[in-house]
């Protein structure tokens, strides 16, 4: 079976390079990121959506959700880093690398406590697998996507460590044993539903 991993849509926070609050909704364009995102997969056998209780993730999946027509559940451990005090502001203001390695948000999340928390929904992830008939759609968030790719699923030798997960990207996992076979896919957008959205 595969589990696939999908990043939100974009915010007008991702545009503006803001770290987000949970309630950020999509932007316009990230609607329509949504859309494309359920036509590419209206004809996959889907059988449950899972996402972050998120904003941002929860109204991607529903648009999945009406696309595909599967179930949707709400798992929290799903959620992004939380960053704590500098939620909704500026990358540009911060003065600082919030994802440096050793760098740990006021009232927010370390790197070590973000990344156990990331194992932990992967476990929770892969017992959904087990009892969904069909394929399993993820909707989560950016670094959740980089941890799970780094650190707990074995990935194809020619991708680029640095791969960009787009906006509405898709990363396919196959098994068990699982392993990426497609990592950062954004093949259902062009033009202007291609724009970065790096922020998280």
């Amino acid at each position: 079976m595969a589990i696939l991993f999908i990043r939100h849509g974009e915010t007008d926070l991702n545009a503006a390079r803001v770290i987000q609050i949970p309630a950020t909704p999509l932007s316009a364009r990230g609607v329509k990121q949504a859309e494309r995102l359920g036509e590419r997969l209206s004809s996959a056998a889907i059988g449950q959506i899972l996402a972050s209780d998120y904003e941002r993730a929860h109204a991607t999946a529903q648009a999945m959700e009406r696309a595909c027509g599967a179930p949707l559940a709400i798992v929290p451990s799903l959620r992004e880093r939380h960053f704590g005090d500098l939620r909704g502001k500026s990358y540009h203001d911060l003065g600082i690398d919030p994802h440096a390695h050793d760098y740990e948000p006021p009232n927010g999340e370390s790197w070590p406590v973000f990344h156990a928390r990331v194992a932990s929904a992967w476990s929770e992830v892969i017992a959904w697998a087990a009892r969904t008939e069909g394929d399993l759609a993820v909707v989560t968030h950016g670094l959740v996507l980089r941890s799970l790719v780094d650190r707990l699923v074995p990935s194809p030798a020619d991708v680029d460590a640095a791969v960009v997960f787009r906006n509405t990207s898709v990363t396919i996992v196959e098994g068990p044993p699982w392993s990426a076979v497609l990592v950062g896919c954004a093949a259902h957008l062009d033009g202007d539903l291609l724009a970065d959205g790096a922020a998280a």
